[in-house]
């Protein structure tokens, strides 16, 4: 069989357009457009125009809509006819914070190539991986005065604050919005040259427990032996979370939980990783977790539970013997299909009442929570994006998990009822959040052409799937 490959005239147009798309895409990157920041509010209605006027001048019809924080623009290509399917591209314009400033070898807003890499704020995430489609979209216009398919391009402002206003405009909008998949650009790669289609994401419960016991701070000398020490009443309760093995020691906590295929943990077996490259990065002597699990399957398909912060007593310089009146610990949990993250807490916040020794009082409270993504992994848009990424990159594509959370994903599927196919050209390092953000060139480059291949590839699987 042969391999598949970019059709030439895209190729082509790609290729002598190469130049200008760095040069759109650096302007694009030197917006501010810091969601979090109030000052940078007309910064984000800036960057929000730059799409709108990018999509309309490819042949989109375009709309920058309000919401109560920063707009979502909407572009919409209809001319390929109601027999063609219906695609939306989803990405975010808005960009994380760039302090520490003086971390930056260069200025966060002033884009750099060095050694093959765009250095700035925004550039993988998720500015570049937005463009690039906007980039593919113009190959088949230009070249083809058409698309293949339908298309809706929703960018948003807010990704980085929690998509605040999102959900509530995919519910208002939805006969608008309707398609038959959605294509997010804002995910890594497995490695380089290995093009990744990201096949599950986890959710998250968050929690604070509070252990409270007398009314004020006692002398440990007077009250040590008698009155319960709410610091160690704590640490007793969360030593009850896990087992032995790793496993997670609440009752009820694994009911929901839907294996992974044995063929998806088969691959995820095959990928190249390395335990002791993670520990040397991380500086760590051992690495821990469930038994029976690879370090790749604990951080894509199982859930956690993990202490984010722990806070009790006379923490300063030398001795105060107190006996703390009060205890705290911030406690995630990751989760993966199909649990709920408000089920979970029922459950943690039961098992630490029981667990809980008297003599101290013990709340807990559900702080917010996402729930777990996984996709099928068949039908028209997964086996496109395949074909697409091999034609882009010269080899198949893996199939990978992540262990964060875009809570976004789930409301796409559960809204607009269309399968997702996270397709990202980004690299691990590529310090997303961090100073000195990266996307590779290459990268930018042949995830132009992947996206310019998956739209014609969409088409082809669709008609011959119906």
């Amino acid at each position: 069989m042969t391999s598949p490959t970019i059709p030439a005239d895209l190729e082509a147009w790609c290729t002598a357009n190469d130049q200008r798309a760095l040069d759109e895409l650096f302007a694009f990157l030197r917006i501010p457009s810091v969601s979090a920041r109030s000052e940078h509010k007309v910064d984000c209605a800036t960057a929000a125009q730059f799409v709108a006027d990018r999509l309309t001048q490819i042949g989109f019809t375009t709309s920058v809509e309000s919401t109560p924080g920063h707009p979502i623009v909407v572009g919409e290509w209809r001319g390929a006819g109601s027999d063609a399917p219906t695609l939306l591209i989803y990405g975010h314009y808005d960009v994380q914070p760039a302090e520490p400033l003086e971390l930056w070898t260069s200025p966060a807003f002033e884009p750099t190539i060095r050694d093959g890499r765009i250095y700035a704020r925004g550039s993988v995430d998720d500015k570049g991986q937005l463009y690039l489609h906007i980039k593919a979209l113009e190959a088949h216009l230009a070249t083809r005065g058409a698309l293949p398919v339908n298309v809706i391009v929703l960018a948003e402002g807010e990704e980085e604050v929690g998509s605040v206003n999102l959900e509530a405009f995919l519910e208002r909008e939805q006969t608008r919005l309707a398609c038959d998949a959605v294509v997010i650009s804002d995910s890594t790669m497995f490695a380089p040259g290995i093009p990744s289609i990201l096949s599950s994401l986890r959710g998250m419960a968050y929690l604070e427990i509070t252990v409270q016991g007398a009314n004020g701070d006692l002398h440990s000398g007077m009250y040590g032996g008698a009155v319960v020490n709410p610091a160690m009443a704590l640490a007793r309760i969360l030593a009850t979370m896990h087992d032995r093995d790793g496993r997670i020691a609440i009752p009820g906590f694994y009911d929901a939980v839907r294996p992974f295929p044995d063929h998806v943990r088969a691959q995820m077996r095959e990928l190249p990783f390395s335990d002791e490259q993670m520990m040397h990065e991380v500086g760590v002597t051992a690495l821990g977790g469930e038994t029976g699990y690879t370090t790749l399957e604990r951080l894509w398909t199982r859930p956690t539970c993990e202490v984010n912060g722990l806070l009790s007593g006379y923490t300063g310089e030398g001795a105060k013997t107190v006996l703390p009146a009060h205890a705290m610990a911030k406690v995630s949990f990751r989760l993966v299909p199909d649990q709920d993250p408000a089920v979970v807490a029922s459950l943690v916040d039961a098992h630490v009442q029981r667990v809980a020794p008297a003599g101290v009082t013990v709340h807990v409270e559900h702080l917010h929570g996402g729930r777990p993504w996984r996709a099928d992994l068949q039908g028209p848009i997964i086996e496109a994006g395949k074909t697409a990424l091999e034609a882009a990159f010269g080899r198949a594509p893996v199939i990978t998990g992540e262990g964060g959370s875009i809570p976004v994903v789930g409301d796409f599927e559960r809204i607009l009822g269309a399968p997702v196919l996270l397709m990202g050209f980004g690299l691990p390092g590529e310090n997303a959040h961090a100073p000195n953000e990266w996307i590779s060139v290459e990268n930018y480059q042949r995830g132009t052409r992947a996206a310019a291949a998956l739209y014609e590839e969409y088409r082809r699987h669709h008609h011959h799937q119906s």
